[in-house]
């Protein structure tokens, strides 16, 4: 393989510069010498999202709820919640037919339960 030299000269002829090398690669299949090899960074191990109510164990009903769950089993307490759930949810939907609110406002509603009944550890 032959090499070609190059000479540049600036202004005056005060910069001069010589390439004795070659424009292919020297490593065959590679075009890309100087390659260097970045090792591998591990990727921070991220928590699995929690289901579940942030406020768990916290507010004023908390431990009557949590002594009910101990008492009729995890199952049945679930069944008796989901029971509560539904009869305040018929109360908030029959209050904003009599006042004539839309079905949003009755959605945001059982929305605003939800929110005050975790605060109060109604869902512990």
């Amino acid at each position: 393989m032959a090499t070609t030299p190059i000479s540049a000269v600036g202004v005056n002829g005060r910069l001069s510069s010589t390439f004795h090398g070659s424009w292919t690669p020297k490593f065959s299949g590679d075009c890309r010498p100087f390659a260097v090899r970045v090792p591998a960074v591990a990727k921070p191990v991220r928590s699995s999202p929690k289901m579940g109510n942030v406020n768990e164990g916290k507010g004023l009903f908390a431990p009557v709820v949590v002594l009910v769950r101990n008492v009729v089993g995890r199952k049945r307490c679930n069944q008796l919640r989901g029971k509560a759930i539904a009869l305040h949810s018929q109360v908030i939907t029959e209050f904003c037919k009599s006042i004539g609110a839309d079905g949003k406002q009755r959605q945001g509603l059982i929305r605003l339960a939800k929110k005050n009944g975790e605060r109060l550890g109604f869902l512990a």
